[in-house]
């Protein structure tokens, strides 16, 4: 599925570990980053001080709206005055939190946008987010000393997967479709409004009637929410120009409903991703005859999203647990993934499917720990590192072990 190129967005990017003296505290106020003469790629060797419309963004793995503030930096010369001593230096306000909460071995982003704007994206030391972000601008931070850079981004270099289309929505930046070639056909099978998300779902998977989820059912699932995911934004911008054209008058905005709506539209768009990913699941394993209850009730009202083979043979004592398996199910699951270690008792060991790729080793680590395994579609397993990806497993390996659960008797299903 086609999602644009990085390059649609951003003409480059820089990326740095920061030191202590560079991050606001007892050890610095220099408000300034060090080692700038790479940023002249990005940003020339202008004569007087170049002043940047800056939007300050600090992502966490805790959330996934980042803290933004709307600022400036400043790129100038410090021996303006002196011939042949350059000495360029990247300034950033005191007052900004996003410095202010930051702690030394975090990570800097500065993308450069096709608007002539940046973004100073502040991301913590060692979490996925920052694993992320590295892998979406193709920075390799770690692997250099000082600033990482990328300047004169082209197309056709950095394409966006479903993955980088999800960071850049975090990011404020939207992925539109290419061409609303699919409008026409949306509106005359719903009409303009929203179907639900089943209906949607069944719509998408009908006009990929090629696609055969025994030969391939970890390629056939990512085809399928791509393809919604294309077909639902082509739908949901043509639904919002009207109610976004109402909100001016007279050339103005009325502001507070702006924000209104675009929350809205931001909220839709999560919440249908993750009914979205449950009702393909729920399609993909009737396709391939893999018996399972969706959204049963366990103990303490607890509602896991699939158990296999069935909630009757959680509820059967007599059945061997060795023969249950729960799967949890979150497009991105930040810290959200222990939400499912208190359900379905019975079982052990947990495992959870998701789209949020790639995740950090620490992160990975402590899944590990606590006995959850990861489930991630094929094609989202290059971004993880080598070690990890051996751990990993993809949906056809799940969907063929239970199977083989529900296949073999109690005395065996005991030994898996």
């Amino acid at each position: 599925m086609d999602f644009g190129d990085l390059a649609d967005h951003f003409d480059g990017v820089a990326a740095k570990i920061l030191s202590r003296v560079e991050t606001v505290g007892r050890s610095s106020n220099q408000h300034e980053l060090d080692g700038v003469r790479a940023l002249q790629a990005l940003f020339g060797r202008p004569a007087e001080k170049l002043i940047i419309p800056t939007r300050f963004l600090q992502v966490t793995d805790d959330t996934d709206q980042p803290a933004v503030e709307d600022g400036t930096l400043t790129f100038y010369d410090a021996r303006s005055n002196i011939p042949n001593r350059s000495e360029y230096r990247l300034y950033y306000p005191a007052a900004i939190n996003a410095m202010k909460m930051a702690q030394p071995g975090d990570i800097v982003f500065i993308a450069k946008q096709k608007t002539a704007g940046v973004l100073f994206i502040v991301a913590p030391a060692n979490s996925s987010i920052a694993a992320q972000l590295d892998w979406l601008f193709g920075t390799n931070v770690l692997e250099h000393r000082g600033f990482s850079v990328r300047a004169g981004l082209e197309t056709g270099h950095d394409s966006l997967s479903l993955s980088a289309m999800y960071l850049l929505d975090m990011l404020g930046i939207a992925v539109e479709p290419a061409n609303d070639v699919w409008l026409e056909k949306i509106l005359a099978k719903f009409g303009p409004r929203f179907p639900t998300s089943a209906e949607f779902g069944a719509f998408a998977r009908s006009t990929l009637p090629g696609l055969n989820p025994s030969e391939d059912p970890d390629g056939v699932l990512l085809a399928w929410i791509e393809q919604e995911e294309m077909l639902f934004r082509t739908l949901e911008r043509h639904l919002a120009a009207d109610t976004l054209d109402a909100l001016y008058t007279d050339g103005h905005v009325d502001v507070d409903s702006f924000i209104e709506v675009s929350l809205s539209l931001h909220n839709r768009r999560k919440s249908r991703a993750g009914k979205g990913l449950e009702n393909h699941l729920i399609a993909l394993f009737e396709a391939l005859n893999v018996r399972n209850s969706f959204n049963p009730v366990t103990e303490n009202r607890a509602r896991p999203d699939f158990i296999f083979p069935s909630i009757d043979e959680y509820g059967d004592p007599r059945f061997p647990s060795m023969k249950l398996t729960m799967l949890g199910v979150k497009t991105t699951c930040k810290d959200r993934w222990r939400q499912i270690l208190s359900e379905a008792k019975r079982i052990d060991d947990k495992h959870l499917l998701t789209l949020e790729s790639p995740i950090s080793p620490a992160q990975t680590d402590e899944m590990k720990e606590h006995g959850v395994q990861l489930v991630i579609p094929q094609p989202l397993h290059g971004p993880y590192r080598p070690q990890q990806q051996q751990w990993l497993m993809n949906v056809s390996d799940f969907i063929a072990m239970a199977q083989q659960r529900d296949y073999m008797g109690p005395a065996q299903g005991a030994l898996l």
